[in-house]
């Protein structure tokens, strides 16, 4: 009987414990959310730990915050780091079992799970199978969410190393990088069009608020992270991807894939990028897609077999078939600038700013069409201006243009500031601008250029 008063005691003791627990937990919340939203993580850690251990389920921010507390607290650790990584892998496990969703439903687990993979990595942490198999869940599951720049980098890159550890085909490799690619592009575009509504504003000269300034500066930065993982991927695959390579392995696949039109359009695009269109196998890999797939894509493939031929009337034919066929505007100017390129490595300048133009009424913040159209002003230095000073000067217009893909694409901000450098070091220097006593008049050009530039002042 005294023994069974006593364990009744003890049950007592521990029960009005857990409730003296959880009801310190709203307090703790508060204590550790104000910390950790000013960065100090040390003294956010102890508050933070009571209400994890205690009430998890009560808040995301144990989750959220938490994560940044652990991975701080590990950056610092020595002896206890070991514990700490643990604690920060059953983080990732209980944010999946209390808060899956967001409050309005939408899943998180991809963005979870990759999270955890980027953990797992970042601080060797089980094997790269392990880590590369979480984030392929999460990719799998719900990409979605999956849409931080580094995670999907690494997902690549550690299916890059399996790769050359011999633990995965070079189909594999292929095709992972076609959809990490294919996702980074739709991320970009997504940021495109939340950008591109603050652009037009700024170029009606509306003020923004402040939620608009600070949604500019998270917009920039994004565009610019997504452009240098995007380039990392490509030269991390570029010795793999020659077209030494890509063309006996296409034509391996391409019996067992002639009615998989995501399969053939991938193939026909990269060897597009990779200037592999000369093959036979392009060919049949374009009919084949056209065939059972009439799009935007294929016609636009259709084009380039008509350059390839010589045939420019039909080339373009085609590729006005292939705008035609596009109804979303950012794909549309996808396919402008790739055919504004075309028509620039055939020369055709005018065409080719033509349809870079085009591009930007579909998408204002495609920096690298004003590069283009840039980059065309520079090559025609020499054939418009009637002096020397005025041939000069079209490296003005040149360094307008490039300064305006600097301006709107942070993705090429860094290159375009380069540009913008190079060609005002081409045009004529402020002693040229004395010499000649030309400061602050107009140059018009009346080469296909068709446009003019003003002198800067000394």
């Amino acid at each position: 009987m005294k023994n069974r008063i006593l364990l009744l005691m003890m049950a007592s003791g521990l029960i009005a414990k857990a409730q003296l627990d959880k009801s310190s937990c709203p307090a703790n919340l508060s204590i550790f959310a104000e910390f950790a939203k000013v960065r100090n993580y040390d003294s956010a850690y102890q508050p933070w730990l009571e209400v994890r251990n205690n009430c998890p389920e009560i808040n995301v921010a144990t989750f959220k915050y938490g994560e940044r507390i652990l991975k701080y607290k590990i950056n610092k650790a020595t002896d206890d780091k070991a514990a700490l990584q643990a604690s920060l892998m059953s983080l990732y496990d209980d944010w999946l079992t209390y808060f899956p969703n967001t409050k309005r439903g939408a899943s998180e687990v991809g963005k979870i799970l990759s999270s955890k993979a980027q953990a797992m990595v970042d601080n060797n942490l089980g094997t790269k199978r392990e880590a590369y198999e979480i984030f392929d869940q999460a990719f799998t599951q719900d990409p979605k969410s999956f849409t931080n720049p580094d995670p999907l980098y690494t997902y690549f890159k550690t299916a890059y190393q399996l790769y050359k550890e011999g633990g995965k085909t070079a189909e594999v490799l292929f095709d992972k990088y076609e959809e990490v690619s294919e996702k980074f592009a739709l991320e970009k575009t997504n940021l495109a069009r939340k950008l591109d509504v603050i652009l037009k504003k700024l170029e009606t000269g509306e003020a923004l608020t402040s939620r608009e300034q600070r949604n500019k500066r998270i917009y920039e930065n994004y565009m610019l992270a997504f452009s240098e993982r995007a380039r990392n991927l490509d030269a991390m695959i570029s010795k793999e991807s020659s077209c030494e390579n890509l063309i006996p392995l296409y034509r391996k696949n391409f019996e067992a894939n002639r009615s998989n039109s995501v399969w053939l359009n991938r193939a026909a695009s990269r060897m597009d990028a990779k200037e592999c269109a000369d093959d036979p196998l392009f060919v049949e890999l374009v009919e084949a897609l056209h065939a059972i797939n009439p799009s935007a894509n294929s016609a636009y493939y259709l084009g380039i077999l008509k350059d390839k031929a010589g045939e420019s009337k039909a080339a373009l034919a085609y590729y006005e078939e292939s705008l035609t066929l596009e109804q979303d505007q950012y794909r549309k100017a996808d396919i402008l600038y790739k055919i504004a390129v075309k028509f620039k490595k055939r020369n055709l300048k005018s065409k080719s700013r033509s349809y870079a133009r085009e591009a930007l009424k579909n998408r204002p913040s495609m920096g690298k069409a004003y590069m283009l159209i840039a980059s065309l002003y520079a090559a025609s230095a020499n054939d418009c201006g009637n002096t020397q000073f005025e041939k000069r000067a079209v490296y003005w217009l040149a360094a307008k243009l490039a300064r305006k893909a600097a301006k709107v694409d942070s993705g090429v901000k860094k290159t375009g500031l380069k540009l913008v450098a190079s060609y005002e070091g081409r045009a004529p220097s402020k002693t040229d601008i004395f010499t000649e006593g030309r400061a602050g008049e107009t140059i018009s050009f009346s080469c296909w250029i068709n446009s003019s530039v003003t002198v800067p002042q000394l």
